[in-house]
This record gives C-alpha cells, sequence and structure tokens, in this order.
C-alpha cells in the first residue's frame, strides 16, 4: 500500500514538472534562443526593440512575444509561422511594411530565398504614472 503510494507521488510530480518544462518551453525569449538571429538594439521598461534577421532556410525555435509591431525593413520572402498547436501560416510582406501583433507564441522559418530583416517594437507594461 505505502509503495503504491511512493509510485502514484512520483508519478504525480514528474507530471507536475513536465508540463512545468513544457509551458516554460513555449515561453522562451527569442533573443535567448536564437542570439545569430535576434540582437536587442533598444531596451527600457516601456519597449524592447530587437532587430531580427534571418537567411533562407534558418529557423528560429518555439517562442512567446508580448504586444508587439513588427516593422519589415527588407523582405520580399516567406515566413512560414508554426503554433504550439502545430497549424503553420506562411506569410509574405514588403520592404517598409509595419504591423501591429498581439501576444503570440510560435516558431518562425525563413521559407523564402532571400533574407528577411525585421525590428520588433514589444510592448512591456504602462509606465507608472509619475506624482506631480
Amino acid at each position: 500500500m505505502k509503495a503504491s503510494k511512493n509510485v502514484m507521488l512520483r508519478v504525480l510530480l514528474t507530471i507536475i514538472i513536465l508540463a512545468l518544462a513544457a509551458q516554460t518551453a513555449q515561453a522562451q525569449d527569442m533573443v535567448k534562443i536564437a542570439p545569430q538571429n535576434c540582437k536587442v538594439i533598444l531596451e527600457n521598461d516601456r519597449v524592447r526593440v530587437v532587430e531580427v534577421v534571418a537567411k533562407p532556410g534558418e529557423k528560429i525555435a518555439m517562442h512567446s512575444h508580448p504586444a508587439h509591431i513588427l516593422y519589415l525593413v527588407s523582405a520580399g520572402g516567406k515566413m512560414m509561422t508554426t503554433f504550439p498547436d502545430g497549424k503553420t501560416v506562411t506569410t509574405e510582406g514588403t520592404a517598409g511594411e509595419a504591423r501591429w501583433l498581439e501576444p503570440v507564441t510560435h516558431a518562425n522559418e525563413n521559407a523564402g530565398n532571400t533574407e528577411i530583416r525585421v525590428v520588433l517594437v514589444e510592448l512591456k507594461e504602462p509606465a507608472k504614472e509619475q506624482k506631480k
């Protein structure tokens, strides 16, 4: 009886650890998981600005963004986006285009044959009001 309780506790603990690890894996910071592609060019208490460069065929593993603005510096290629549920979407854009995006978790792959260069402006919590 005592042995079966120990086994059940171990199984439960393993499930909890795996669930937490899965959440952590999905919420990774793209700058940490793909430093060869992503460079922080400005960060303060309100925004983080990240330059992202992806050569044809390059992938950025599953990561998350808060609400953000995406500015296409140079494009013309195809970006394949994969969501945690396995759904994929392929998008194209033109240089100079800006997009508003809600918080998202996804992976990306440059599925085209040209380099893609974008700037992301990730929004942080609103600044606290200053006392007058």
